[in-house]
């Protein structure tokens, strides 16, 4: 019994605080729609791309890291709350220690420790995913504008003629990624607007379409302002700088309809800035360039802004 002749302890509160906040946590971790499959991803997708994997296992990785790091410390905070608590010492102030040279030593090596390890995973993986082949399957100019999307498919397509190497609509492009375009690409483009929806799944957005099993490079430029290219299944994204061309490739490996979306805050109707892409087989990759000629759709968009001059130097310095 308490001095005020009550009979509730003073731990029960906390007790019960503690019950509902381990509730309200199971809650919280059962109601966020995954499955048991799912969580071996820790929140990603499921990869579509043969690159896709070697991104999530360094999430996988980073996240069993940051976990056995996080139990370390929640272990020792306990550990020092319970077994240095007044109540069981019975000391007002405990001996002060002013320093511990092994201790203090051990907690800067070991971030030190744990921050290279990560690097080097993180540098050894971007090598890997940003790695160029010559002479992709495909090739796709993707033109980022406030507030959607165009494809340029560098394609020789019957029925289209022209030179993607000389279009002045693709000046923007440095020439180190117009080497490797496809001799006479005439090509055929699509573009779209917020209110472009996908007429299978009626997902907003244009459609941009791939052959499976196909090395495709997106050579990525922009008209405006900085966006950024993500679909999501991929588990890759990377941004859309006007002047300054980047590129990467993938080999998509699943058909269907995926998501993608500007990652990157380009402006009041970011949000609307979305798309899709429908991976099919090869087969059917060509007959949407023969519909895209069908429709007039021939040629090349502009890529988007000149290049800027620090971009012309970086050229200039590679080749």
């Amino acid at each position: 019994m308490s001095p005020n002749g009550s009979d509730r302890s003073p731990r029960r509160p906390m007790r019960r605080k503690l019950l509902q906040a381990l509730t309200a946590g199971l809650v919280l971790a059962t109601a966020t729609g995954c499955t048991w499959e799912d969580f071996p991803r820790l929140g990603m997708p499921t990869p579509t791309t043969e690159e896709a994997p070697r991104i999530l296992s360094l999430w996988q990785g980073s996240w069993a890291a940051a976990l056995a790091v996080g139990v370390l410390v929640w272990g020792l905070i306990l550990w020092s709350a319970f077994f240095h608590r007044r109540s069981r010492t019975k000391v007002e102030v405990p001996p002060q220690t002013r320093y511990n040279m092994p201790i203090e030593a051990l907690y800067t090596v070991v971030p030190l420790i744990i921050v290279s390890v990560l690097f080097y995973f993180t540098a050894r993986d971007e090598s890997e995913v940003l790695k160029l082949e010559k002479k992709p399957d495909v090739t796709v100019n993707v033109v980022g504008f406030q507030w959607s999307w165009c494809f340029n498919y560098v394609e020789s397509v019957g029925g289209s003629t022209g030179d993607a190497k000389t279009a002045k609509e693709l000046d923007a492009i440095p020439n180190r990624y117009k080497d490797d375009f496809p001799a006479d690409a005439g090509g055929v483009y699509d573009c779209g607007t917020p209110a472009t929806r996908n007429p299978q799944t009626d997902n907003p957005g244009p459609t941009l379409w791939l052959p499976e099993g196909k090395r495709v490079r997106f050579v990525l430029t922009s008209r405006d302002v900085i966006h950024s290219f993500w679909v999501v299944p991929f588990l890759m994204k990377q941004d859309v700088i006007p002047g300054h061309t980047n590129a990467f490739e993938v080999t998509p490996n699943k058909e269907g309809t995926f998501l993608g979306k500007c990652a990157e805050l380009c402006g009041v109707d970011h949000s609307r800035m979305l798309f899709n892409v429908k991976v099919v087989s090869p087969e059917r990759y060509e007959q949407h360039l023969k519909d895209l000629v069908k429709k007039g759709q021939t040629g090349y968009v502009p890529a988007g802004i000149a290049q800027a001059e620090h971009e012309k130097n970086r050229e200039s310095n590679i080749l």
